[in-house]
């Protein structure tokens, strides 16, 4: 079995204490303390880094000078150091080396890591770090490996080709960094052992089909029963898994999708 080294690409220097924070972890409970979302618990205690997503310092080359693991995210993150001395943590894309130079500008070059806007960036071209409104600061493609895709530019909007196969619109003012997501071999790993999850905060999944029927729709049968239905549904009710449909059928942002995500393993 092949092992991936982190030692050879992480900087060995201790997080920016002026960009780290603690806090107290929701762990999937509202401001109620009721737990809405399950199976989240426990884990190791981690520091906040505070991750620059807006930006906002335009024109200005920034040097990154480390290459850090970061425990609440799956990309790595670096120290970005500003010619104006501001330090900043970044995400990083793929392949990136400690002391290459990047810049956030309407006119920079495309090249890994470079920030633009849309319009600026040719077609064909796989992005991260992409904002879905001008100004708001970098929603879509933060986890490892991920990127988008720019397909084509029509009437000031631009089609994007999501991760998940979605091809979308978006403004072309909206800015995006060139290149892939850092760590894009985190889909590789394996926990080894049940304990490794309980460091990362992961609580145990019991399936439906294991419960009495009192406890979930799934359960109750005479010895290992199926689910007794066509279509799988969460303790709730709700239709879950197998590729179905959960959007609202009114929402805001359906006359942004061309094309909707493909499901199954035909995508």
């Amino acid at each position: 079995m092949s092992v991936v080294s982190l030692k050879s690409i992480l900087s060995k220097n201790k997080p920016l204490k002026a960009l780290t924070f603690g806090r107290k972890r929701a762990v999937g409970r509202n401001s109620a303390g009721r737990i809405t979302v399950r199976h989240k618990g426990g884990g190791h205690k981690r520091l906040f880094r505070e991750i620059d997503f807006k930006y906002n310092k335009i024109n200005i080359p920034y040097k990154i000078t480390s290459v850090e693991y970061d425990p609440n995210r799956t990309g790595f993150i670096g120290q970005a150091v500003y010619r104006d001395g501001e330090k900043r943590y970044v995400l990083l894309p793929k392949s990136i080396k400690v002391g290459e130079e990047l810049l956030t500008a309407e006119n920079a070059e495309i090249k890994q890591g470079n920030r633009m806007p849309l319009r600026e960036i040719p077609v064909g071209t796989s992005v991260y770090n992409v904002e879905l409104k001008p100004k708001g600061g970098a929603r879509i493609a933060r986890s490892a490996g991920n990127f988008v895709q720019v397909i084509a530019k029509d009437a000031g909007y631009v089609d994007l080709k999501m991760p998940s196969t979605e091809i979308r619109k978006v403004k072309e003012t909206c800015w995006a960094s060139v290149g892939e997501v850092s760590n894009e071999e985190k889909r590789l790993e394996n926990y080894g052992k049940a304990g490794k999850s309980r460091w990362k905060g992961i609580r145990p999944t019991v399936r439906g089909t294991a419960m009495n029927p009192v406890d979930h729709p799934h359960g109750g049968g005479e010895g290992r029963q199926g689910r007794g239905r066509r279509r799988a549904i969460s303790l709730w009710g709700k239709p879950t898994g197998k590729g179905q449909k959960s959007r609202r059928s009114k929402k805001y942002s359906n006359k942004f999708i061309v094309s909707r995500r493909k499901v199954g393993k035909k995508r």
